[in-house]
Order: structure tokens, then C-alpha cells, then sequence
């Protein structure tokens, strides 16, 4: 390589903006426009092709744009028309009234999707963080996001001739991106440090506008770290190996709290996107220590008790695991400035603590850390009690302490623009405020069908227009044949029914399984009176040669002559290809093996633009499939590999007997009425219940709320209170094993009547606890063939005598059910300023 000259100084040199335009920084900074409709044609209306060649980012715009261009917008009475409305479209949005409260939550996440030009995001975690922002500034709830800032991004998918998945990394130029650095009160660009086995680590702190929320990112691809390991920690999104990640995750979860305080900010609640940022807990125990002089134990209370961690996980091989001897690397030091041995930070991170053989687990970690733990639809909560169950030995499934909040989606970023346009006739005149109410969606009856019919149409049209576009794009680029060219731009029929597929392929999601037979596949394609098109989408994980083998398989499969118009697949999945597909077909198709989706919001997307669903009963379409008007695969049975069969066959049978004739069924002017009445409900049920704003405030009624409150209440008795439980725990652990349960007492069982009350009775031996130290319940319930208890009820017991250590705990139970029941009686730790959130390894004694 010859010469290179490089730069003594970088300099940035931008447009003059005219005075007439001097707000379109202030809007091109601010990722409203991703949902303010008004502020995104602004923006398309100033440059068209500039708005498609930035990739919709209006800072490289103002970057590139000709000063003529400018000059002449401000020129014109319709653009400066445009430009007022907007500007009065962003104060209106920007002054409107917050939440009235203190709080403040500091959200924490890999990755976040929010923009098309922002690729900080691989998939549906990222989406629905970017969502979660949104919802925040919409409710005018003070959250602020922490996250890296990826110097490239994720990957890029690019097919080759031989339809193989490769990946292309492109960089980020940050100054043409909307973002911008946190400047100190001095001016200067703000940095603060983490240490790391391989040196002293800078990060660049930047922060994104999210209307009028925050996003704090961190950068180490900075000058100051001459070390290649610490400059390219923040390089790539899931990329690199295991040191890599561990000092990702450091970055985050330990210079993400350093970067807020360092901001002035001392957040009230903190909430763990998935376990990536962990780390926090143990950097705010180090502080506490340190600031308050905190025992590790002392302070680990304190800081739990306002952590929220939210599980995206439904199977064990998603969980970031870090052998022994790496977190010794990373953490030896930190154990020393604690005074603890190594062990028992390993043990926060472990399953079963004395194993010493098992790895560090993040979610692990999270979970022990936080006081409050959720998963993401009903179903994956039952599936994460089940997973981590072991982490409650004493506890059965169903009382596992992790409860649920069903994602949702941010309805203004997924709607169309058509479909709001027709709200805004047909529905209330402030509906974009009150979305979460059902009445609102009630008045979708209203439209007419024909309107109704013609906006899908209309989006529709633009996505075959997009498809052929972009498939012919990508196809130019690998210099595909004329032949080939001719095809592409020929695919897809906008009269036809379209079925979308867009996944992560991952093998658990089945993208494979409408190919499994493939002539009975071809022959629903080419109907003559009622044919089908695919729109297929989705990338493979570098590393997954399954996952890419299965979509060349696919790609294969679409270049046979007989399907070569109906079958597309599209290059690099990404937010606007996720947005034309979920407004433009008129399908969805999801079938991941039953248990394993935690959530999945694209169906969601779908659902509120008048797309029906055809998916398994998972996720989300388990709670929502009887509202959704769409079809089901399967029923609530657990997965079996026999099911890719069953599930195939059920597949093809209900797009050949029900669902395509049900779209092909017309009126004399060509509407299809049954269809459309099933898109109603879609529309009416779905959008009030399966969006972002609902879904955060759950969010800030189960955890936020109580969790600031329970912070605030430390706080305000100067840490006695988790002094006072240190020393309770210390007492309880050491005395344990001197409970127990010396007889238990019932009347005859032949004697009960239903109706009737039962008089229950316990005696414990406590040893040095005293009664006020332990919970005593009896749990009753029907038995079951398996003599297990189910249908079971919890009756806490009361004290009713005290001779020493010996105690008496007695109550009556009323059974109101009739055949075989049982009962069990359980004895408990019970701290009288413990919220019940039960930690890791909760002690339980049965009898």
C-alpha cells in the first residue's frame, strides 16, 4: 500500500441554511419525522432522491444537498407553507405535557431500531426498543435509552449468483447521522472510562432526540484508545468473539451508568433490555458501596430493589454464557475493591453456585439483580418459569416471580400513511392520541368497505412496485442476465393474493415449512381462478450454515420456471422492507415450533394495517388469535418434530379450502365482503391492545411505579431499611436449618362438606427466629391422576400460639370444589418490608 495522507484536523462543512429554513436542523435532529407524517414530507418534498439515496436521513440531506436546492426551497410558497406546518406540528408534539412525576427510567439495550439510517439493530429486540422510545415520548414518560453506537452497524446481506447468503459491513459516518455528542458545561465533548484487562477504555459519549425522549449511545472508536482491542469494542453489532462481547457488554451496562452520572443524571428505575447489560447491577452495587458505605450485601438490596429485567429469551442456547476464567480476567478486580470472594459474584450468574464448572449467565445475572422480572407475552412467561424454575427450587412452576408484559408496536411509525388518512375521516378527530382505547376502534365499521378496499389495494401496488425495484437493484449489482433482469422485473401481481414471510432464519421459525411439498405448493401458486404469490424476506446469522442453507434452498426454489413469478425473496431485510411488506400483503404467515417465538411483533404490524394472520399459537397470537380474525396452524399442544408434517398439511389445507377462496369471493364491484370483515376485526382488536403505548403503560403500573417507590423510600431513611434487612438475612440464613415443621393437623378427611370450613393447623419448631420472621401458608388443591396438586389456592396461616421456639400457626379453608383435593403446608422467610418480590434461591420448607 502506497502513501496515505491523512488529516492534520477534520473540519465540517455543511450548507447555509437559509433564515427562512433555519429550523430544519433542529427537525432533521429530532427522529420525529420516523412518525410525524408532516415533518417526513417535509424532508421527501425538499429532495426526493436525496431522501432514498441517504437511506430517509435528513442530516446527510442538509450534508449534500446543493446550496441551490436550498435556496430555491425557501423560494417557494408551497415548500415554506410545508415548513410552517411542520415547525407547528413539532412545538405542539414537543410542548405538550409530561407525566406528572419524578420518575425517571434509565432503559438499557443492545441494540435499537428506530430509524431506516440508524442499522443499530438486528432484529426484533432492537425494534421493540426503538418502539419502547417512541411509546416514552408519546406518553411523555421520562425514560432514557442507553446503547452503543456501532461503527458498522449490523450486517448487510447480499445473495450471489448461486442465491448464498454473504455479508457486507459498511461504516457509519456519525456526523451525518442523527446524533449528535454530549458536550460538557464546559464545551467539550463528553468522555467517561471503564477498565478493562487490556487497558483503560475512553467512550465517546453521544446522544439521539427521540421526540421527546433521549437516547444516550457510546462510542469507543475514538483516537484515545490506541489499543485496537478497546478502539473496535463498539465496531459491530454481535460481531467478534467472546471477549468482544464481554467488553460490549462492560461498555454498556458499566459505561452506561457512568455516562448518565457523568450527564447529571440519577435515574430512579433501571430496566434491562434482555441480560446484555447486567453488568449495571453490579457497577451500581460498587457505587453504593462505595458512595454510602454499603456492605456488597447492603447494597446489592438496594440496588435490586428498582432494577426491572425483561427476558426476551425462550430457549437456553439464546443466553450470553462467559466461562470462569474470563469473568476472573474481567472481574478479579472488582471483587478485590469489593472485599468478596470471586465465587460469590460467580454465584449471581449460576444456576447452582456450587457448580463450579457452570459458565457466568447474563440472564442469570439479571435475574438475580432485579426485583422485578418480566417476559414478553402470557405464553413465554409460562415458558420462562419453566426455564429458570431451578433458580426457585422451593417454588412451584406457577409461582416462579417472573410475570408478563405482551409487547406491542408503536402504531404512528407502522401504520400507512393511507390508513391514517382514513382514520382521520372516519375516526375520532384526536385518534392518534387515544389509540389505546377500544371505543376509538369501534368506528372502523364505519368505513365503507369499498375505501377500505382501495387503500390496500393502493399499498398493495407500492409494494410490487418496491419489490421489483429493489429485487432488480440487487440483481444489477451481482450483474445478473437480461433474461434475469426481464424476470424480476416482471414478478409479483398486484391482483393476487400475496402472502408474506419475513423472519430471522433460525431454524425454530420454520421458514422451510410451506416448502415441504413443493408440487402441491406450485399447484396453489398457479391456480387458474385463485393463484398465490410469496414475498419472502429474513437474513441468516453469520455463523448459522443451517439458516443460509435454508434460504438458498429457497431462492432455488423460486427460480423454477413454473413459480418464477409468484416466489420473491428480498434482499437484506431491513426496517423498510419490514414496512411495505406488513402494510402491502394481504397475508401473514408465521409458524416458529410452539414455545420457542417469546413474542414476535410482526404480525402484530400486519395485524393493524388490515393484513390477517396464519400463524402458530405462540407469542402473541396466543393471546390475540381469537381476536385477530385470522387462522390458526395447530393448537396449544407443546411442539414435536411430528408436527413440521401435521403443521405443513393443515397449512396447505387452509389456504386451498379457506382462506384464498374466502379472498377471492367478490361483489359485483369487485370488494371482497367476508375478507373485509375480517380485516375490521383485525383492525378494530388488535391495534387498541397490541400497541407500544400500551404495552409501556403496563410497564409503568406492574414495575416502574413500584419499583421508583421502593428506591425512594431507601433513599429517604438514608439505607437503615436494607441495613436492617442485611441483618435479618444474615440471622435467617444462619438459623434455617433449625426450622421445622413438627406436626400438621387436619380434620377427618371423611367429615368435609363443600361449603363447609376446614380448620388447618401447623406447628414449628423456629430455633432463634421468631414468628414475625417466617410466612406460614397452606397451598389446596384438586389432585391430579399423577398425585400432584393443580387448581391450587394459597391460605396464609396466623399465629395462634407461642411456647418458646415452639409455635402454633392455625386458619380455616372453605372448599368450594368437590372429589379429591389436597393440601400442602410451606414455611418461608417473611420480612416485614420485603414487597413479596421473592429472590433467586428463596428458602422453603413443605410439609
Amino acid at each position: 500500500m502506497g502513501f496515505e495522507i491523512r488529516p492534520l484536523k477534520e473540519i465540517l462543512v455543511r450548507p447555509a441554511i437559509p433564515a427562512e429554513l433555519a429550523r430544519l436542523p433542529e427537525l432533521a435532529y429530532n427522529l420525529l419525522w420516523t412518525w410525524e407524517p408532516t415533518i417526513r414530507r417535509l424532508f421527501q418534498r425538499l429532495d426526493p432522491d436525496l431522501w432514498q439515496a441517504s437511506k430517509e436521513n435528513p442530516v446527510w440531506m442538509l450534508a449534500n444537498i446543493p446550496q441551490e436546492g436550498l435556496e430555491e426551497a425557501a423560494r417557494d410558497p408551497r415548500f415554506l407553507a410545508l415548513y410552517r406546518r411542520a415547525c407547528e406540528r413539532f412545538d405542539a408534539y414537543m410542548n405538550r405535557p409530561p407525566l406528572d412525576n419524578d420518575l425517571l427510567v434509565a432503559y438499557f439495550s443492545m441494540e435499537f431500531g428506530l430509524a431506516l439510517c440508524m442499522p443499530m439493530y438486528s432484529g426484533g429486540l432492537g425494534l421493540l426498543a426503538g418502539d419502547l422510545l417512541k411509546a416514552a415520548s408519546d406518553l411523555g414518560l421520562n425514560v432514557i435509552g442507553v446503547g452503543l453506537l456501532y461503527q458498522k452497524g449490523y450486517l448487510k446481506q447480499v445473495l450471489n449468483p448461486d442465491g448464498w447468503q454473504t455479508e457486507r459491513l459498511t461504516d457509519n459516518d456519525f456526523y451525518t447521522l442523527p446524533v449528535q455528542p454530549v458536550l460538557t458545561p464546559e464545551g467539550e465533548e463528553l468522555r467517561v472510562q471503564v477498565e478493562l484487562p487490556t487497558g483503560l477504555t475512553h467512550v465517546k459519549v453521544w446522544e439521539q432526540r427521540v421526540g421527546r425522549t433521549r437516547l444516550i449511545l457510546l462510542d469507543t472508536n475514538i483516537p484515545e484508545n490506541t489499543i485496537p482491542e478497546n478502539r473496535d469494542i463498539t465496531d459491530q453489532l454481535y460481531g467478534g468473539d467472546e471477549h468482544t462481547r464481554i467488553r460490549q457488554e462492560i461498555v454498556l451496562g458499566v459505561g452506561g451508568l457512568r455516562a448518565l452520572r457523568a450527564m447529571g443524571l440519577r435515574p430512579t428505575v433501571y430496566h434491562m433490555n434482555e441480560g446484555h447489560s447486567a453488568f449495571l447491577a453490579l457497577e451500581r452495587i460498587r457505587l453504593l458501596m462505595k458512595e454510602r458505605g454499603l456492605s456488597f450485601r447492603e447494597a446489592f438490596l438496594a440496588s435490586r430493589a428498582n432494577n426491572v429485567f425483561t427476558t426476551h429469551t425462550s430457549v437456553p442456547a439464546g443466553i450470553d454464557l462467559f466461562d470462569t476464567g474470563l469473568m476472573y480476567e474481567y472481574f478479579q478486580g472488582y471483587c478485590e475493591e469489593c472485599g468478596i470472594p470471586f465465587d460469590d459474584l460467580l454465584a449471581l450468574g449460576r444456576m447452582n453456585p456450587a457448580n463450579h464448572r457452570e459458565r457466568f449467565s447474563m440472564a442469570i445475572a439479571a435475574l438475580s439483580t432485579s426485583s422485578y422480572r418480566n417476559a414478553v407475552s402470557r405464553l413465554h412467561r409460562e415458558v420462562s418459569q419453566q426455564m429458570w424454575s431451578g433458580l426457585w427450587p422451593g417454588l412451584p412452576v406457577w409461582e416462579v416471580p417472573i410475570s408478563h408484559v405482551t409487547n406491542g408496536v408503536h402504531l404512528p411509525t407502522w401504520l400507512s400513511p393511507e390508513l391514517c388518512s382514513l382514520y382521520d375521516q372516519y375516526l375520532q378527530p384526536d385518534w392518534r392520541e387515544r389509540y389505546t382505547d377500544p371505543e376509538i376502534w369501534e368506528m372502523v365499521d364505519d368505513i365503507p368497505d369499498t375505501e377500505l378496499w382501495e387503500v390496500h389495494r393502493t399499498q398493495k401496488r407500492r409494494l410490487v412496485e418496491y419489490v421489483r425495484a429493489r429485487v432488480r437493484a440487487a440483481a444489477l449489482e451481482r450483474r445478473a442476465s437480461s433474461a434475469e433482469l426481464r424476470r424480476l422485473s416482471e414478478v409479483l401481481d398486484p391482483n393476487v393474493f400475496t402472502i408474506g414471510f419475513a423472519r430471522r432464519f433460525a431454524a425454530y421459525k420454520r421458514a422451510g415449512l410451506i416448502f415441504q411439498d413443493f408440487d402441491r405448493l406450485k399447484r396453489i401458486l398457479n391456480h387458474p381462478q385463485m393463484p398465490v404469490q410469496l414475498v419472502i424476506a429474513g437474513k441468516a446469522h453469520p455463523r448459522d450454515h443451517d439458516g443460509k442453507q435454508l434460504i438458498h434452498d429457497i431462492i432455488r426454489k423460486s427460480r423454477d420456471p413454473e413459480v418464477a413469478k409468484r416466489i420473491v425473496f428480498v434482499e437484506d431485510y431491513d426496517i423498510e422492507v419490514a414496512r411495505m411488506m406488513v402494510q402491502g400483503v394481504d397475508l401473514w404467515l408465521n409458524n416458529p415450533r410452539r414455545g420457542q417465538e417469546a413474542c414476535g411483533t410482526s404480525g402484530m404490524k400486519a395485524g393493524i394495517n388490515g393484513v390477517l394472520n396464519l400463524s402458530v399459537l405462540d407469542g402473541w397470537y396466543d393471546e390475540a388469535y381469537e381476536l385477530s380474525g385470522g387462522w390458526a396452524i395447530g393448537h396449544r399442544e407443546p411442539y414435536s418434530p411430528e408436527q413440521d408434517v401435521e403443521h405443513a398439511r393443515e397449512l396447505y389445507s387452509l389456504l386451498e379450502n379457506e382462506i384464498v377462496p374466502l379472498f377471492y369471493e367478490r361483489r359485483e364491484d369487485g370488494v371482497p365482503e367476508e375478507w373485509m370483515r375480517r380485516v375490521k376485526t383485525s383492525i378494530k382488536n388488535l391495534s387498541p391492545r397490541f400497541n407500544a403505548t400500551r404495552m409501556l403503560q403496563d410497564y409503568l403500573g406492574q414495575f416502574y411505579e413500584p419499583a421508583h417507590r421502593a428506591y425512594k423510600q431507601i433513599r429517604e431513611d438514608n439505607f437503615e431499611s436494607v441495613r436492617r434487612r442485611a441483618l435479618w438475612l444474615d440471622k435467617v440464613e444462619q438459623a434455617w436449618e433449625q426450622v421445622r415443621i413438627v406436626e400438621v393437623g387436619c380434620v377427618d378427611s371423611r367429615a368435609v362438606v363443600s361449603g363447609r370450613p376446614i380448620p388447618l393447623r401447623v406447628v414449628l419448631e423456629l430455633g432463634p427466629l421468631t414468628p414475625d420472621d417466617v410466612r406460614v401458608e397452606a397451598v389446596v388443591g384438586r389432585v391430579n391422576a399423577d398425585g400432584v396438586l393443580e387448581d391450587t389456592e394459597v391460605v396464609v396461616m396466623r399465629l395462634v400460639e407461642q411456647e418458646g421456639s415452639r409455635v402454633t400457626f392455625a386458619r380455616e379453608f372453605v372448599p368450594h370444589q368437590t372429589g379429591r383435593l389436597g393440601y400442602a403446608v410451606r414455611v418461608s422467610p417473611n420480612h416485614v418490608e420485603d414487597p413479596l418480590t421473592r429472590p433467586c434461591r428463596y428458602p422453603v420448607k413443605w410439609g
